[in-house]
């Protein structure tokens, strides 16, 4: 299945905006490209009012500081989501993801915690790492603060904060807490393997193409070596079980496909509850384009149905 209308339709008019003349978002440094992406967000609109939002500021593990947004839907939000967005660790802000975190609180019933950790190259591995960990430990200590009283804890994130969610998950299990009820991922990256066959696959070279996924890894983990580190690349963690839950989604035209997939059978394998869904038709960052394309609202409700109405993961 090729690409569909509203994505072909999407992609077009970025081009045309761009110009004839534009580089490569790989060819570009992380200023230039932070801001060639900045304007996406304008393109999503305002979300819906919030009970209350408020934004606390966290010392990292090296004494520096970074922020979390909180958004509550209700009096009484049902849960906690701590929310860790994409980028490729180099791109992105809370400020890009506001739309997409009150929607997915409104629409779930839950507080959704949108975390700004530090990006690379100012900040890199493993850095992001270790402000996702310090913001779920902060949101795990919080959860009556933040919605009265006691709720279930999940993780969630896309791209490059689906590998954050999915590390944070594995160190949580590792060192006895916090206790989650779930992980949500959206086309994590899972390893360092350029190799694999999405990453070939000429239809998948769109929003996110194999010499993107390089310049990102370049930026963030500058030592080949450590790249394949399980914290930097969780399908090499040696045990998967005692995982919570998980829902994993991928896009069928996407070059992270093959490797969230093989996450999921790395999961299956280990026992642990997991649903996989593989959105046909859809390219990389596809739920993160709210209000944009239909299919991110299509995926917002089975995300926010999962926490909104019990967990219940399906193998």
């Amino acid at each position: 299945m090729a690409l569909d209308q509203a994505t072909l339709g999407f992609l077009s008019g970025m081009a045309e905006a761009a110009g004839p003349d534009a580089k490569p978002m790989w060819h570009l440094s992380p200023a230039e490209a932070r801001i060639a992406s900045n304007g996406l967000k304008d393109l999503y609109g305002e979300g819906p009012d919030m009970h209350r939002s408020e934004d606390h500021t966290l010392i990292g593990y090296d004494g520096g500081t970074f922020q979390v947004r909180v958004h509550v839907p209700t009096a009484e939000p049902s849960a906690v989501i701590v929310y860790l967005h994409g980028g490729g660790w180099v791109l992105e802000d809370i400020a890009g993801y506001e739309t997409l975190g009150r929607q997915l609180a409104e629409k779930s019933g839950a507080a959704v915690v949108l975390v700004n950790y530090r990006k690379a190259p100012e900040h890199p591995f493993p850095t992001p790492v270790e402000d996702s960990w310090t913001a779920l430990q902060w949101a795990a200590s919080h959860l009556e603060q933040i919605a009265g009283r006691a709720v279930p804890l999940f993780i969630s994130g896309d791209s490059a904060g689906g590998n954050l969610a999915a590390v944070n998950a594995l160190r949580a299990r590792d060192q006895g807490g916090p206790e989650m009820s779930g992980q949500i991922l959206m086309y994590p990256v899972t390893d360092y393997d350029l190799t694999r066959g999405s990453y070939l696959e000429p239809e998948n070279q769109s929003f996110l193409t194999t010499e993107f996924m390089d310049w990102f890894w370049n930026h963030y983990v500058p030592s080949p070596e450590d790249r394949l580190h399980p914290e930097a690349s969780p399908l090499r963690h040696e045990s998967l079980a005692g995982l919570p839950p998980a829902l994993v989604l991928t896009a069928e035209h996407d070059v992270l496909r093959d490797e969230g997939e093989a996450y999921v059978e790395r999961l299956r394998e280990a026992g642990v509850p997991v649903e996989h869904r593989r959105w046909p038709g859809q390219m990389h960052a596809f739920f993160s384009m709210v209000n944009v394309l239909p299919a991110s609202a299509e995926a917002m409700e089975l995300v926010a149905a999962k926490v909104r109405d019990g967990w219940a993961a399906a193998n």
